[in-house]
């Protein structure tokens, strides 16, 4: 998943060498933290939040298959 993740915010971002994404399992619930730049969290959001909320959408139907939660949370790095 963390594969899946890295790929589409890097299609996104225009600063491709700021992304970092760290994934910590607890309990059963991925979480995955990703950072990228100042100037690219406008695109990663995107208007009224719909890309973030659509690539949460992509990674938590690869979550689903594998019985896990996720939690994807951003950051600026």
């Amino acid at each position: 998943m963390k594969k899946a993740l890295l790929y589409i915010i890097s299609s996104i971002v225009g600063e491709t060498d700021k992304v970092e994404i760290e994934e910590k399992e607890q309990d059963g619930i991925l979480d995955f933290t990703i950072k990228v730049a100042k100037a690219d969290m406008g695109r990663v959001i995107g208007k009224n939040g719909k890309v973030i909320r659509a690539i949460r959408n992509v990674i938590k139907i690869n979550a689903i298959k594998q019985n896990k939660k996720i939690n994807i949370s951003l950051l600026e790095n």
